[in-house]
């Protein structure tokens, strides 16, 4: 049995992006991020500390957006590696999805993303 929970749609404002506009005006974002676990121990204790916390989760993302890059990849990385270190032993399998809204294109494009899985 699989084992899922997924915290979607983490609307932050931030600064990311190679051209200096992007520096000084930012930019829409929205992280998901999906993460399998058991949730066995859980079904038993009814207790917190037998599962993710969600609000962990969401402001390990809300911090790391906070911190300007030029990539994205960059910023989904960072997280990723602050989910492995932080909660790694509730995480079997997890990911990472960053969907930068409206980039600076030559084109009209709706959104940008980058997954990363570990």
């Amino acid at each position: 049995m699989k084992n899922i929970i997924k915290v979607n749609g983490i609307n932050v404002y931030a600064f990311h992006g190679c051209l200096d506009e992007e520096a000084k005006i930012g930019g829409h974002y929205t992280v998901d991020v999906e993460m399998e676990t058991d949730y066995s121990t859980t079904f038993e204790t009814d207790d917190l500390k037998h599962t993710i916390d969600y609000c962990k989760v969401y402001d390990i993302v809300k911090q790391e957006m906070a911190i300007r890059s030029k990539l994205i990849e960059h910023v989904a990385n960072r997280i990723a590696m602050r989910m492995k270190a932080e909660i790694s032993q509730e995480l079997k399998h997890f990911m990472v999805r960053i969907i930068k809204h409206n980039p600076p294109m030559n084109g009209q494009v709706d959104n940008v993303s980058v997954e990363i899985e570990m």
